[in-house]
């Protein structure tokens, strides 16, 4: 159990720690603590707290830092979450400027999200691959593009926009269309393309340019139908001390580049998860933390906002802006 001085100590040392990147002393915290104490008390003080594994030496310093466990411990016991009125009206006047789909508002939000905590951001948008498909409308733009609607039975609705590699009438267009809804109509999103496979001879024998219009149907499917991982922000990590090394940047970029991670690391109880240091069997990277925010859409579907950054991160305002964030996400769906 910590005394009340100690727990100042320690909060006053993480404060400082994660603003600066530099151990802190005891002549550092005399600077900032509420209260007055000598520099042989601080210091006795803080090797208590190194005692008990809440704090630990560099070797470049006689200053400390948090541990792994003493960041568990601010987290979970002493981190009291910040989030300016001024952020909140910026988030809500961001989404509310216009009417976004639900890829553009994952992809908004994840840029968001690294811009304003400086750090990595990874969106997992919801999967619609457990839906059934239930309408399909390809509208053409011009004689060489359209943009199909997809539907789905949950009413995820997603534009994409596909090119051909040669003229295709509005009447081919229109028949594909017709053909595709009454043989795709009820089919689960991960069957679409076997079933769109099995059926291109019947559209072959219906429309001229089929070849055209299948390939590029496919591959606007294809992007509707795979799962839904944003990435951003990766440069900020060229910024953190922790990772000036070469070798643990290449480390920490493989591990962003691996979607199926995030997915697994997505698996947590809870709205709320933040996975420090090894914590994590699938974080194999030194002095990485990855927070984790749901949101939620309808009754049956989810999605996931993760920050990934150093350990030395700013908790209490990371954690306030993803909750607050993910409450944002979720009245734009849910409105509709």
């Amino acid at each position: 159990m910590l005394t009340e001085r100690q727990i100042k100590i320690f909060k006053a040392i993480v404060d400082v720690f994660t603003k600066t990147a530099e151990p802190v002393g005891s002549k550092a915290l005399m600077d900032v603590l509420d209260f007055s104490c000598s520099s042989a008390t601080i210091r006795n003080e803080m090797a208590a707290l190194e005692e008990i594994g809440l704090l630990e030496k560099t070797h470049t310093s006689s200053g400390r830092i948090p541990s792994s466990k003493g960041y568990r411990f601010y987290v979970e016991h002493l981190m009291e979450k910040q989030l300016d009125d001024s952020v909140k009206n910026s988030l809500q006047k961001v989404f509310s400027e216009r009417h976004y789909s639900i890829e553009e508002i994952v992809k908004k939000s994840c840029d968001i999200l690294s811009q304003m905590t400086s750090l990595t951001s990874v969106v997992l948008g919801p999967e619609s691959r457990s839906q059934l498909l239930q309408h399909i409308q390809l509208i053409p733009l011009t004689q060489r593009s359209a943009v199909a609607i997809f539907v789905t039975d949950h009413g995820h609705t997603e534009n994409k926009t596909f090119h051909f590699n040669t003229d295709v009438s509005i009447e081919d267009i229109k028949t594909c269309t017709d053909l595709l809804n009454d043989k795709l109509s009820g089919t689960p999103i991960c069957d679409v393309v076997d079933r769109m496979r099995e059926i291109e001879p019947l559209l072959a024998s219906h429309v001229a340019r089929h070849e055209v219009l299948f390939e590029a149907f496919v591959n606007a499917f294809m992007r509707f139908a795979t799962e839904n991982v944003y990435c951003s922000g990766q440069s900020n990590m060229l910024y953190q001390p922790e990772f000036a090394d070469i070798e643990k940047l290449k480390e920490l970029m493989k591990m962003l580049e691996d979607s199926s991670l995030f997915r697994q690391i997505a698996n947590h109880e809870g709205n709320m998860a933040i996975e420090i240091g090894g914590e994590h069997e699938l974080v194999q990277v030194d002095n990485v933390a990855v927070i984790s925010s749901k949101f939620r859409i309808g009754d049956n579907e989810q999605g996931e906002l993760m920050v990934v950054g150093p350990t030395r991160m700013q908790y209490n305002r990371v954690v306030a802006l993803m909750e607050y964030m993910s409450k944002v996400i979720e009245d734009m769906y849910n409105e509709r």
